[in-house]
């Protein structure tokens, strides 16, 4: 009998928690979830540049670096702007041990065409092999009236 009295006075002392409370994850995840889906788009405004019309559209088929010249012959390196003569080097730099050399230029559509050129000649001197100007598709009203 004295087995008996034992078990039933021994008490549990610690009892674990099976399930984890995920309530607080989900609303930060929540929040998360919204802060970027505001920010996402203001991500992908990037350089104002009037880009010329074209009828052909293509798509880049590789992924390569891009390089904008504004109309105030701003040249910006991916985001950041770059002074024309440090260009070369820069391009060096960024291209060093790679294999495939590509370079989008998205120029705006009052540039001089002198200047353009100016540019794709330093773009030539850093050892680029490929560099495709990118423009804007002709939209289907202006075709019409064409």
């Amino acid at each position: 009998m004295a087995f008996k009295y034992r078990s039933l006075i021994k008490k549990e002392v610690g009892t674990s928690l099976s399930e984890i409370n995920v309530t607080p994850l989900v609303d930060v995840m929540l929040v998360l979830l919204i802060i970027f889906m505001v920010t996402a788009p203001m991500l992908q405004t990037g350089i104002g540049v009037n880009l010329p019309q074209a009828e052909t559209q293509t798509s880049p088929a590789e992924e390569g670096l891009t390089l904008t010249i504004t109309k105030d012959r701003y040249i910006h390196l991916n985001d950041t702007v770059i002074n024309q003569f440090l260009l070369e080097q820069k391009l060096k730099e960024y291209f060093y041990g790679q294999e495939k050399k590509v370079v989008f230029l998205r120029a705006d559509k009052e540039l001089p065409y002198g200047f353009v050129i100016q540019v794709l000649d330093i773009i030539k001197r850093a050892g680029v092999e490929v560099v495709g100007l990118v423009i804007e598709p002709i939209k289907e009203q202006n075709r019409s009236s064409r």
